[in-house]
């Protein structure tokens, strides 16, 4: 199974994707917890970059995120995958519809296209949404921000209603869980949906 956990900064979704990954090893599942950007060298290099370099162009954000997530299917993912490990990933594809479809205004279609082309056509069978607003989710992420979550307001609101949209598009994939509940108690709708 490929499960995929989604939010805004701030959600609890690394805790949340965490957390299910200890309950599945628990169980004597092969568990796979990896992360976007991230998960491989090139994923690491491309995560410093886009968190922490200078201005980046919408669509050159985009297009470095798309290649870090087609390394990270290729070298990481389906392997996994493919000898029959449980694959949990804090962010994957959605982040970029979100974030750069909706948050950067480069249109939800596009990105979503140009994702599903670089990781050829692989989504989770699950997409677990960790529902939080707006005001929490600052509230959460301090005053130590990245770059990207260092965008004003409005590109907050944009992002989390691009959410709410693709969790209404693809409603047999997402699971919308109210990340402004104690943490146990997500963890546990979470893992009672997925059996």
């Amino acid at each position: 199974m490929f499960v995929s956990f989604e939010g805004l900064d701030g959600c609890g979704k690394t805790t949340q994707a965490r957390l299910l990954a200890e309950a599945l090893a628990a169980d004597g599942v092969e568990v796979l917890l990896t992360r976007e950007p991230g998960g491989t060298p090139l994923g690491e290099q491309v995560r410093d970059l886009v968190l922490h370099g200078d201005h980046v162009a919408p669509w050159a954000e985009a297009a470095l995120y798309a290649a870090s997530r087609a390394q990270h299917v290729v070298e990481v993912i389906r392997p996994a995958l493919a000898r029959g490990a449980t694959v949990v990933c804090d962010r994957y594809l959605d982040s970029s519809v979100a974030y750069q479809g909706g948050g950067r205004h480069l249109g939800v279609d596009a990105v979503l296209q140009l994702n599903l082309a670089a990781v050829e056509g692989l989504l989770p069978d699950r997409t677990v949404l960790v529902e939080v607003d707006v005001g929490t989710a600052l509230s959460r992420v301090g005053d130590k921000r990245d770059r990207i979550e260092q965008a004003d307001g409005a590109f907050w609101h944009v992002v989390a209603d691009t959410y709410r949209e693709l969790a209404a598009r693809f409603p047999e994939r997402y699971l919308v869980v109210d990340g402004r509940l104690p943490v146990d108690e997500v963890a546990a709708e979470v893992r009672g949906h997925l059996r």
